[in-house]
C-alpha cells in the first residue's frame, strides 16, 4: 500500500509504532529516503538502530506516545500505523490521534492504518484493544479522509496464533 500511495522515493513517511518492525528495512531496500520511526519504547528503537547499523543515521527516530507527540505540521506524505490505533480504547485518545494525523499529514497525503479486525483478539500484550471492520475504522477518521482501499489480513504470530487485521488506506482531503 505504501508503494501504491507514494511511488516517489523522496516521500516523507512515518511509521507509527515502528519499534522493532522490519518495515523500515523494507522501505530502505526499496530506496525510500525520508523515513521517520515513532515508538513509545526507546528499547525497541535501539534494537532496530543496532540491526540497521550505520544506515540508522539516515532515519529520524522519535520516542514518544503518539497521542502526545510533537510532529511537524503538514510534513508527511504517508502515515503508516500497524497495530497502534487499536490500543486507543478511549474515544478521547482516538480523537487526539486523528487530530494529530490531520495536522502532521500534508493535504492529499495518505494514511494507512492496520488494526485488529472483528475476529481479532480482544487483548494484546495483556492490554485491552478495540477491534474494527473497515467501515468502523474509516468512520473513526471522518469525512476528511477519503477511503482508497481496505483489506483483511490473517497474521500468524511467532507463537503460531492467527490474528485478523483490517487495513484502511485513506487520502487526506
Amino acid at each position: 500500500m505504501i508503494e501504491s500511495a507514494s511511488p516517489d522515493r523522496m516521500a516523507c513517511i512515518i511509521d507509527i509504532g515502528g519499534g522493532e518492525s522490519t518495515l523500515v528495512d523494507d522501505l530502505l531496500a526499496r530506496r525510500y529516503q525520508n523515513l521517520t520511526i515513532l515508538d513509545v519504547s526507546q528499547t525497541a528503537l535501539e534494537v532496530t538502530k543496532a540491526r540497521l547499523g550505520q544506515v540508522e543515521q539516515r532515519i529520524q527516530w522519535i520516542c514518544a506516545d503518539v497521542t502526545q507527540a510533537d510532529l511537524p505540521a503538514h510534513y508527511f506524505d504517508v502515515w503508516h500505523d500497524r497495530a497502534v490505533f487499536h490500543f486507543l480504547i478511549a474515544p478521547e485518545q482516538r480523537k487526539v490521534y486523528v487530530q494529530l494525523v490531520v495536522r502532521a499529514v500534508r493535504p492529499g497525503g495518505h494514511v494507512i492504518v492496520g488494526t485488529f479486525g472483528p475476529e481479532g483478539p480482544t487483548k494484546c500484550s495483556g492490554l485491552d484493544v478495540a477491534r474494527y471492520d473497515a467501515d468502523a475504522l474509516h468512520g473513526e477518521f471522518g469525512s476528511r479522509f477519503k477511503l482508497v482501499e481496505s483489506c483483511k489480513e490473517s497474521h500468524k504470530t511467532p507463537f503460531g496464533i492467527t490474528q485478523q487485521f483490517i487495513y484502511c488506506w485513506c487520502r487526506l482531503v
